[in-house]
């Protein structure tokens, strides 16, 4: 235990948050839950779509915004929410998000348009904002020691386990009931949170007479906005519009882009200035003595800044194959959505193990040693998926590689997270697990942005040389070649309707695994990145910490009775 942690637990109370076990770990069942929420948002849908077309009609603009609304929010407002949750409460801004999310899951399950479902997931995306960062920081607030480490742990899992359950949930519910009980089920689960937190979570939050006279950044609020969310939208539309020229105008009602210059550089040049503006304002108001956004001086904490920058490369070979392997299942191998989603089930058992693992040795072995175990996992099992996808893969051999990758999941997130949090003073704990969450946000939008270009431009590639190699003319390869890319495959049932097609349909199927077996060796090189970054984890020890300022981390007292319980187990 270091100087720094037995301070910070004296603000808590007897070095536990001043709170019975069984109250925090209760309480940490629920955070669980939320996180759980959010992270199968944003894989359920997926499945869903096809039905979602069918019943509403959208068009193909708007299906990939009904994906891509929620991410693109989520990742802009997530250092916001996490700074807001330090200053006004860390349990009452993860209620706010639950309940926000519940309500936009309302809006969602009963959209009658495409538009409006549009709307819903915006929402649904500040809901998820104001939920993960908070989880982290009540966690680290929370728990120290041993049991941070096994806290780390079962969030992490949760994360990696919820984004293999998304698929299958999303299958089942889709399969037997309706696409709008894929967001109905939000609602009751989102109560049961709010309730659960508000008995067994324990309100903290950064206070003290400076804290009080601090006011919200709303200049850095808006800045960080602007930096995230155009990042973000260059990064998932780029290959919809062209990265440089213009290759699909965009359209806002009966606006068309004019420009043969893609809006793509201009989103990136608006990210560089606000970005730029956002480090320039929040250091001239830190030197001020004033509030930031961002509290700049956690830059040089080692494990902080390095960690980020590790997580950030992580997350990027992490989430683009998830992207790529349903497509793959259902597409090439004619698996529907439910037995997709069982296959991925491997993936989250994996992710399961490793929170057992990461209990069980968390404190005898260091944080950053079992995240280069688990960076070494994912490598093995993506890598392994990327030797083994074929167009007449069995779905028996891809078990043991997505196992393998789960379980790295679960331990590189889990303590990966810790590693960047753990020098993170207690009152911008709130601000760290928001720059870390946008971090990983980040890089899964630029993973998917990559291997799915890795993706589709390997499927097209292959796809055209074969037709070429079997004589088709140049006007009709080239129309396979869009309506299979475009489709992002889902054509090649339609082609195998007509015996005619037999070829195409083979040459299709083949290009598409080709696609696929990129994406996966090219995930595994981000990773192979990520695993170096970690090697710059392994510095000294943090300095200890000077002593904590009056009322740093005040935290509420819970009610009587559980004041009662607390005086009674100690």
């Amino acid at each position: 235990m270091t100087a720094a942690d037995t301070q910070r637990g004296s603000g808590r109370g007897a070095g536990n948050g001043g709170a019975n076990p069984r109250t925090r770990w209760f309480g940490l069942v629920f955070i669980s839950i939320a996180v759980a929420l959010i992270i199968v948002d944003s894989t359920i849908v997926n499945v869903a779509i096809p039905s979602i077309i069918d019943d509403l009609g959208i068009t193909s603009t708007q299906v990939q915004w009904v994906q891509e609304s929620y991410t693109l929010v989520f990742a802009a407002l997530l250092l916001v929410f996490g700074t807001l949750a330090d200053r006004y409460g860390r349990r009452r801004m993860l209620v706010l998000g639950v309940a926000v999310f519940a309500f936009a899951s309302i809006l969602a399950a009963l959209a009658p348009s495409g538009e409006l479902l549009i709307g819903a997931r915006v929402i649904q995306g500040v809901g998820g904002a104001m939920v993960l960062p908070t989880t982290l920081s009540i966690i680290n607030a929370t728990f120290r020691g041993r049991e941070r480490a096994i806290a780390f742990a079962v969030w992490g899992s949760t994360i990696g386990g919820m984004t293999a359950v998304g698929p299958l949930l999303g299958g089942w519910l889709t399969t037997y009931f309706s696409w709008r009980w894929a967001f109905g089920i939000n609602i009751p689960l989102g109560v049961i949170v709010i309730v659960g937190v508000l008995l067994f979570v324990r309100e903290s939050r950064e206070q003290g007479a400076a804290a009080g006279a601090r006011r919200v950044d709303v200049v850095g609020a808006v800045l960080s906005v602007i930096t995230s969310a155009t990042l973000v939208f260059g990064l998932i539309e780029g290959r919809t519009y062209g990265w440089w020229l213009t290759n699909h105008a965009p359209v806002i009602g009966d606006w068309t882009w004019p420009f043969d210059l893609s809006p793509i550089p201009l989103s990136f040049a608006v990210t560089i200035l606000a970005g730029t503006a956002f480090v320039l304002w929040g250091r001239a108001r830190m030197r001020a003595g004033k509030s930031t956004m961002l509290a700049f001086d956690l830059v040089r904490i080692p494990s902080f800044r390095n960690g980020n920058i590790a997580a950030m490369i992580v997350s990027l070979g992490e989430f683009g194959i998830i992207l790529s392997l349903p497509l793959w299942l259902q597409n090439v191998l004619g698996f529907d959505a439910l037995q997709t989603g069982f296959i991925l089930v491997a993936l989250a058992l994996g992710s399961f193990v490793a929170s057992g693992f990461a209990g069980a040795f968390g404190n005898r072995i260091s944080a950053v040693f079992i995240v280069r175990v688990g960076l070494a996992a994912e490598i093995v099992g993506v890598a392994g998926l990327g030797f083994v996808i074929a167009p007449d893969t069995v779905w028996g051999l891809l078990i043991p590689f997505l196992f393998v990758y789960g379980f790295g999941v679960g331990l590189a997130t889990a303590q990966l997270t810790g590693v960047v949090l753990k020098d993170v003073p207690l009152e911008q704990s709130g601000q760290g697990s928001g720059t870390q969450s946008t971090a990983r946000q980040i890089g899964s939008a630029l993973g998917i942005a990559i291997l799915g270009t890795v993706l589709f431009t390997t499927a097209s590639a292959q796809l055209d040389s074969r037709l070429g190699d079997q004589g088709v003319p140049d006007a009709q390869r080239e129309q396979i070649v869009t309506q299979v890319v475009d489709s992002s495959g889902a054509a090649i049932a339609g082609l195998a309707n007509d015996p005619a097609m037999a070829a195409v349909v083979t040459d299709a199927k083949a290009a598409f695994s080709d696609g696929t077996r990129y994406s996966a060796f090219a995930a595994a090189g981000f990773l192979a990145v990520g695993f170096l970054a970690t090697l710059s984890l392994g510095g000294s020890p943090p300095a200890p910490a000077g002593p904590p300022a009056p009322g740093a981390d005040a935290v509420t007292p819970p009610p009587a009775r559980t004041r009662r319980r607390d005086r009674s187990g100690q």
